[in-house]
């Protein structure tokens, strides 16, 4: 008996499509032109992406604010990474987007990490080494183009800030291959005797990777750490990061915030100034109290009312030095006086003379030595006895 062919379902038949699409693709990269482009309230993202020969849709869940930085349109060409599918209610495959770039980008971003990382390692991005920037500038110079929006806002904020401050413009190109040297062409300019300003802004508005692809130059990102003027890049939105943001003073997210952190408040200046003038007068009135009542005081003094006050206090003074001087100096003639005084009777104490008067006789050889001992003398020997009132000659017997 023959079997039953089985039957399939639409919804049979396109899960198994699926199936098989999804489990046989790894996700991979897709380059394309963008044919349509349509963002909804949603945050998701529907368009078609084409070569010259076909297209295929492709979906972007929750890619809405990814497009709008990267200002995505019809016509761009892009690379996008994901992974195939099949929307199985319509029996269509299509591509769900997991990471969307423009076409080129990831070589521009491998140039661009190469130049961040080799700027880095010499030193050029550490704070010890950029210029602080100063607290009242008298003179901006900005580089930027002179017909773009940087401008205009650049100098709305500038002058709603403060009208004391010169702004002096280098109209520059800031897109394209001729940007890095123009900018820098504009650098050497405010560095001219004449021309030399207290800070420097360097600024354009937003864009793509490729228009802001000049100021990523390594040469550029050279001269700036080369300034002897703080250099304040304010290139694109908050966004956006270029070369020139790392090797800059100051990196300013916008124009109009470049404006903010290069001008100061004018309003706020002259708050501040009040402010340290009231604290100066205070300080200097309480100082002209304390001197004033220094001054009472002296001007209170007995001398001012009596000058021989004064004469009396040191000839007193002079008194009692002189007396205490005299006390002194008998004490220490006295000392003196019994020191001597005790050497003479030490002297009498052992005058040959003294000893003489109590009876003692000293005897003399002949040649003139002392004979203080019987071992000394020899019978028949001549000596001479020294007395108190004169000398002897004798025979030891």
């Amino acid at each position: 008996m023959d079997k039953k062919e089985p039957i399939w379902s639409i919804s049979e038949v396109n899960a198994a499509v699926r199936e098989l699409v999804e489990n046989s693709l790894m996700p991979f990269w897709l380059q394309g032109e963008v044919g349509t482009l349509n963002v909804y309230s949603s945050g998701h993202v529907y368009l078609t992406l084409k070569d010259q020969n076909c297209q295929l849709k492709c979906t972007f869940f929750r890619g809405a604010e990814t497009v709008r930085k990267m200002r995505l349109a019809v016509g761009v060409e892009v690379e996008a990474f994901g992974k195939l599918t099949v929307y199985a209610q319509r029996g269509e495959y299509q591509f769900n987007i997991k990471n969307i770039r423009i076409a080129g980008a990831g070589s521009l971003q491998q140039q661009f990490e190469e130049i961040k990382n080799r700027l880095a390692a010499e030193g050029l991005f550490d704070a010890a080494r950029k210029l602080p920037l100063p607290q009242l500038p008298r003179t901006i110079g900005v580089i930027t183009s002179a017909d773009g929006a940087a401008i205009r806002d650049f100098v709305n904020i500038a002058r709603r800030r403060s009208k004391y401050v010169d702004i002096k413009i280098y109209p520059a190109v800031v897109q394209g291959s001729a940007c890095a040297e123009s900018v820098m062409r504009g650098i050497d300019f405010f560095h001219r005797p004449g021309n030399v300003v207290d800070v420097l802004v360097i600024t354009r508005g937003g864009g793509s990777m490729e228009d802001l692809w000049g100021f990523n130059s390594e040469a550029l990102a050279r001269r700036i750490a080369a300034s002897n003027i703080p250099v304040v890049s304010a290139i694109g939105h908050e966004i956006d990061f270029t070369i020139a943001d790392f090797v800059a003073s100051l990196r300013a997210p916008t124009p109009s915030a470049a404006a903010e952190l290069t001008v100061p408040e004018q309003g706020q200046i002259m708050q501040e100034l009040e402010q340290k003038k009231q604290t100066l007068q205070r300080a200097w009135q309480w100082r002209f109290m304390q001197k004033s009542r220094r001054l009472e005081q002296i001007a209170a003094h007995r001398l001012f009312h009596e000058p021989e006050y004064l004469v009396r206090h040191y000839q007193q003074k002079v008194d009692n030095l002189s007396g205490l001087l005299e006390q002194q100096w008998q004490k220490r003639l006295q000392l003196e006086q019994n020191r001597l005084q005790l050497a003479q009777a030490k002297l009498q104490a052992i005058d040959p003379g003294n000893v003489l008067k109590r009876g003692f006789a000293i005897l003399m050889k002949n040649d003139r030595t002392v004979a203080d001992s019987r071992q000394k003398l020899a019978s028949g020997e001549k000596v001479t006895a020294m007395l108190q009132d004169g000398n002897v000659d004798l025979t030891v017997d």
